[in-house]
């Protein structure tokens, strides 16, 4: 395991990525926004954050074992976070239709274009949010320490290996912006989530025991397709909306990814702890008294929660030595070399792993065939506010109240920001 000093440089790599980025806005970014004097939305905030820290808290009790069962979705303060949070969050939409300066702008979403673009992004979200989870689960508990690797160092290099995933983002993100900027986003922003889907069902199809180039290729092909959703996705939502509305606009829009990944991590831990409940206890049984384990401590063993199997996998330890102790690995007949070896827990959790991890793909990539039914839905005819940001950037238009206003079909006695919004056909 890493020492203390370790830990601490790891966190102080990003201390200069900060730092480079303060300046950097600083240096390039220029505020032509439309500024708006409004009062704060106190009621709007105090349920919206119970409401949520509710759900989430029940979501994140869900996972652990309650009552005999393998997760506590039964457990009354489960059960009472989660009904009692979304009650809490039905109040909060009750409370901004009808306060005068809202926290959630709501009639934004008379736009098709904001509504179907925020769709499309909250369905990526809950497929991508738990996924990563899922993938280094997937390198860390099995497929690193089965090709060698000690269980102290697979944090690292599942990392490493991840890498592709970062670079197909990283090359498809501006290319499809500027593209999107040409022939429109929602095209492409539509084929984008059409490809994430079939990488997501490609990743399900490969075996546990990967070659990694073809793991490789997947994970590039999911980094690209989701680069190219991105950009165009969020350069439509904001042209849809007219330039006073961009701030709360894009607010909600990330508010509702950053909502949406938490709450997947949470889906996707309940999916593959369910199927890892299925199977583990008879895996875990079978390994241990073949290596000469007693079969009532088997028995103990064999029925551990499922879920903390997985976080150990995702914390890079084997838990077989704490699970037997030194007394039992002492006993004659029991062989404790291969039980503490690197590859023995790996090889026990890898089939029920997998059950429960194609499972969690099919879903992902469900979520994303859904996600780019709502993005071709934004429409493709001609766009209501046809001046992209960038347009109204270099033309002054983001920074002037009057002229930004008057270029959505807005008067100056404020007349109907929400007609202008509903007569908006497209995003595109």
């Amino acid at each position: 395991m890493l020492a203390p000093i370790e830990w601490r440089l790891v966190f102080l790599v990003s201390v200069p990525v900060g730092l480079f980025g303060t300046v950097w806005a600083a240096l390039k970014l220029r505020d032509s926004g439309v500024r708006n004097q409004a009062s704060i939305d106190w009621f709007g905030n105090f349920t919206f954050a119970i409401g949520l820290i509710a759900l989430l808290t029940g979501i994140v009790y869900g996972l652990q074992p309650y009552g005999g069962h393998a997760m506590g979705w039964t457990s009354p303060f489960v059960l009472s976070c989660i009904i009692g949070g979304l009650i809490v969050l039905v109040v909060f939409v009750l409370i901004e239709l009808r306060v005068k300066e809202p926290m959630f702008q709501l009639h934004l979403f008379n736009s098709r274009g904001f509504a179907m673009g925020n769709v499309a992004g909250l369905m990526l979200a809950l497929a991508r949010g738990g996924l990563q989870f899922m993938l280094i689960i997937w390198l860390q508990g099995i497929w690193l320490p089965e090709h060698g690797y000690s269980f102290a160092r697979t944090p690292l290099w599942a990392g490493i290996y991840m890498v592709p995933l970062t670079v197909g983002f990283f090359i498809a993100g501006p290319v499809s912006g500027r593209l999107a900027d040409r022939h429109g986003a929602r095209n492409f922003a539509t084929l984008g989530l059409v490809l994430t889907g079939v990488s997501l069902i490609g990743l399900q199809a490969i075996p546990i025991n990967f070659s990694y180039p073809v793991f490789a290729g997947l994970l590039l092909l999911v980094g690209l397709s989701m680069g190219l959703f991105a950009a165009p996705n969020t350069s439509a939502v904001m042209n849809s909306l007219p330039a006073n509305q961009r701030g709360a606009g894009g607010a909600m829009l990330n508010t509702f990814q950053n909502s949406a990944s938490v709450l997947s991590i949470g889906f996707f831990f309940t999916v593959i702890t369910l199927g890892l409940a299925t199977s583990l206890p008879h895996s875990l049984f079978a390994g241990l008294t073949a290596q000469g384990v007693p079969a009532a401590q088997a028995t103990a063993i064999s029925h551990i929660p499922a879920i903390g199997s997985l976080f150990s996998a995702f914390l890079g330890i084997n838990p077989i030595q704490t699970l037997l102790g030194a007394h039992l690995l002492a006993q004659p007949g029991v062989h404790a070399s291969v039980l503490l070896g690197r590859s023995f827990f790996p090889s026990l959790i890898a089939s029920p792993f997998a059950k429960g991890l194609h499972m969690a793909f099919l879903a992902a990539a469900g979520m994303c065939f859904i996600g780019a039914v709502f993005s071709w839905m934004r429409g493709g005819g001609v766009q209501h506010h046809v001046h992209s940001m960038s347009a109204e950037t270099e033309e002054g238009l983001a920074g002037v109240g009057d002229i930004a206003m008057a270029e959505v079909g807005v008067g100056s006695a404020g007349t109907g920001i929400e007609s202008s919004l509903t007569e908006a056909p497209s995003s595109d």
